[in-house]
């Protein structure tokens, strides 16, 4: 088997809060219909998808690697989105790394690598 690529979909409670969320993240998005949305970013793709089996995504962690972890921060700091929960720039063994909470409670892992 040939694996060309590997896409997620995140299950969302707020459609319209999470798309908002992603686009201010700086991911391009083209709507497939009204309950899935295709995000593109830096060559990634995954689908966001309205939660309409109401799955938990509380345990769903991704990692999103950047350039400029500085600047990922400055985006970060800027979204208006009320409740946003994100810590300050960590260092672990394979970089700096800011963990951002997203709407529906999925864990971003915005990365920096250094290894």
């Amino acid at each position: 088997m040939q694996i060309k690529e590997l896409r997620v979909f995140i299950p969302c409670d707020d459609f319209d809060v999470s798309l908002a969320f992603y686009k201010a993240l700086g991911f391009e998005a083209d709507e497939a219909n009204a309950d899935l949305a295709i995000l593109i970013g830096g060559g990634s793709t995954f689908f966001l998808m309205r939660n309409a089996q109401h799955q938990s995504v509380k345990e769903l962690s991704l990692q999103l690697v950047v350039a400029d972890l500085d600047e990922a921060l400055t985006t970060i700091a800027g979204i208006d989105e009320g409740n946003l929960k994100y810590t300050p720039i960590t260092h672990e063994p394979w970089g700096r790394v800011i963990y951002l909470t997203g709407p529906s409670g999925e864990l971003w892992h915005v990365t920096e690598l250094q290894i």
